[in-house]
């Protein structure tokens, strides 16, 4: 495997950083792409930010969420891409890897959240190397009131609320009226998340339950718990 040290400059400060080169295979959407990587092909889930999605459990497609994608793919073709790992755990729950991405050494998430077609989101320390310097660039898409900001509410804590754009209610059914995903992780732990939980929006349910009780019944234990 192929490593190469490279210095990066950030308003307050200079740091080496150690990445890997890949070749992307597919770009699923604006935080999510498919690289060969080691010999292997592998799913990368971009750290510390959140585009909207192409493909809403309740929702379907979010504002921008195409316009994530095609900015992601844009970047992605202009050179050689690059992934750097982070102090912390390197797949998801969802055997995802997690890295920051380059592009001829110049960092992909911090553009997405410069343009608006990002918020910071998922932070888990200690995968937290670049927080602050994508935090910056979060606010300066902000100010401008770039894509994902240009509508107030749209972007929220937990995600991105669709229904401020389309001026409609939320849907408060899907899959009947069972809204609770139940979720078996890497380690074989089945979780359960409400709709106004932390995790709701990134989870993938492998079971719908109609409430809690039910959840519990089969097995479940609350997130965060």
């Amino acid at each position: 495997m192929l490593f190469g040290c490279e210095v990066i400059s950030t308003d307050d400060s200079t740091q080496t950083k150690e990445t890997s080169p890949v070749e992307v295979i597919d770009v699923i959407d604006g935080d999510t792409i498919k690289v060969k990587y080691n010999g292997k092909v592998e799913t990368i889930r971009y750290l510390l930010i959140d585009t909207p999605e192409l493909h809403h459990q309740t929702l379907g497609k979010q504002p921008y969420g195409e316009e994530a994608k095609s900015r992601n793919k844009q970047l992605l073709e202009s050179g050689d891409v690059t992934i750097e790992f982070d102090a912390g755990d390197r797949l998801d729950d969802y055997n995802r890897m997690l890295a920051y991405i380059y592009v001829d050494g110049v960092n992909v998430q911090e553009t997405l959240l410069e343009e608006g077609l990002a918020r910071v989101a998922y932070v888990f320390p200690p995968n937290t190397k670049y927080i602050d310097v994508f935090e910056q660039a979060e606010e300066r898409g902000k100010n401008e009131k770039l894509g994902v900001w240009q509508t107030p509410g749209y972007v929220t804590n937990r995600g991105f609320n669709t229904a401020v754009i389309n001026n409609q209610t939320v849907p408060t059914e899907t899959n009947g009226k069972c809204l609770i995903k139940g979720n078996i992780n890497r380690q074989g732990k089945k979780i359960y998340h409400i709709p106004t939980g932390k995790h709701y929006e990134e989870t993938k349910p492998e079971e719908w339950f109609c409430s809690e009780e039910d959840a519990v019944k089969a097995g479940f234990k609350k997130s965060g718990e």
